[in-house]
């Protein structure tokens, strides 16, 4: 296959954030274009957005039950490959179900649907039709964060006896739903879910903590809180884990750390020592030990054998050179690329270009999100995660 993949977006039209960095993220490594779009519930924003980037005017439609229609009856040479979905939650399930419905593979943004029973359907229709899903938990896309996985699954550390993973912010300081669109639909019951800041924001913390420890959560503590007067959903809570081999771990995800930008942090540690990795100097690793002094890991540098395969396929530029947000996110659409090319050609994608996030993480981390609010609402210490 001599060409790049044809990509169609849902939401994301002009002004929108997370819409944008999508589309940098899928043409950073020249594998995808953007070929068509339903950018807006709205059809002149969505016609608007369409000429913004460019796209031709019959490639751009007012709303996605058309664009999907219209693109699964395109000849082979013209139709999409995927479907990029970049709506709030509420939007998630019903476009995705008919993306893959109509043949394409799917990629969207976290939390991946609006209810748990939804994530469970979504998940069953992808295995059912042997199509791949992207889901954007962007922090898994870090070259140290891979490293830090690896080092963990070759038992380098012994056995996993605790985790700590914070996410404190301080955007929703304020009661600001009247002025910023997102701030409004984050923190709205119908269009956010049953979660506001542990849905937002919580879903990644437990995502990273499972993804790095190679652990489940199998029982968790949960105390949820609302702070601004007046605010519908939780924007600060704390949560007590129990994983599946025994090892415990705390959770920590505020949007009202007043001054607080993105400062993503996690520590893990096994019997012989441990990582710590900060979201906001992504290029370092701190690798700590029991019996020697601390090592301190950087992206880009090589280390020979040290360094996993892995970390190595998702960093771009030598050390010292700073590798962030939009570079992550592209490294999972670099990956989900890979592998769509590779299944197009009949053949097994690499190991390294597999690893993405994807619907069961999808419907682990609508479950944290069900069993959070559970015990949130409950007298119980532990509530044993169900999915």
């Amino acid at each position: 296959m001599n060409r790049k993949l044809r990509m169609g977006m849902i939401g994301g039209g002009k002004n929108a954030f997370i819409g944008a960095i999508h589309r940098i993220a899928a043409n950073m490594d020249g594998l995808i274009e953007l070929k068509a779009g339903a950018f807006s519930s709205d059809p002149e924003i969505s016609k608007a957005s369409g000429e913004m980037l460019f796209l031709h005017p019959d490639r751009t439609y007012p709303d996605y039950k058309t664009m999907l229609e219209a693109e699964a009856n395109k000849p082979a040479d013209e139709k999409l490959d995927f479907i990029a979905i970049v709506t709030p939650n509420h939007v998630h399930f019903e476009p995705a179900m008919l993306a893959l419905e109509k043949g394409f593979h799917v990629a969207i943004d976290k939390p991946i649907t609006f209810t748990l029973e939804e994530a469970k359907q979504l998940k069953a229709k992808v295995d059912a039709t042997g199509l791949s899903l992207l889901l954007t938990h962007t922090y898994t896309g870090y070259p140290m964060v891979k490293q830090a996985k690896q080092m963990v699954k070759n038992g380098v550390f012994g056995k996993i006896r605790k985790v700590y993973v914070e996410y404190p912010q301080g955007w929703l300081s304020t009661f600001s739903e009247k002025d910023s669109k997102g701030a409004a639909w984050r923190t709205d019951p119908s269009r956010s879910g049953k979660a506001g800041c542990m849905g937002d924001i919580g879903t990644h913390a437990a995502n990273l903590a499972e993804y790095i420890s190679g652990l489940k959560i199998d029982k968790l503590c949960a105390d949820l809180n609302i702070v601004v007067p007046g605010r519908a959903l939780d924007d600060d809570g704390g949560v007590l884990l129990k994983f599946d081999n025994g090892a415990s771990g705390v959770l920590i995800a505020s949007q009202v750390a007043a001054g607080e930008e993105n400062n993503l942090t996690i520590r893990v540690y096994g019997e012989k020592g441990g990582i710590e990795w900060h979201q906001m100097e992504p290029n370092t690793l701190l690798v700590k030990w029991l019996d020697k002094p601390t090592e301190i890991y950087r992206a880009g540098n090589g280390y020979g054998s040290l360094q996993s395969s892995f970390a190595i396929h998702n960093t771009r530029t030598p050390g010292g050179h700073p590798e962030g947000y939009l570079e992550a996110f592209g490294n999972l659409y670099r990956n989900f690329a890979l592998t769509l090319q590779a299944k197009l050609k009949g053949e097994t994608p690499a190991p390294e270009a597999l690893d993405f996030p994807g619907a069961e993480d999808g419907v682990r981390g609508m479950a944290f999100i069900e069993n959070v609010v559970k015990s949130g609402q409950s007298n119980e210490k532990w509530t044993k995660f169900e999915i």
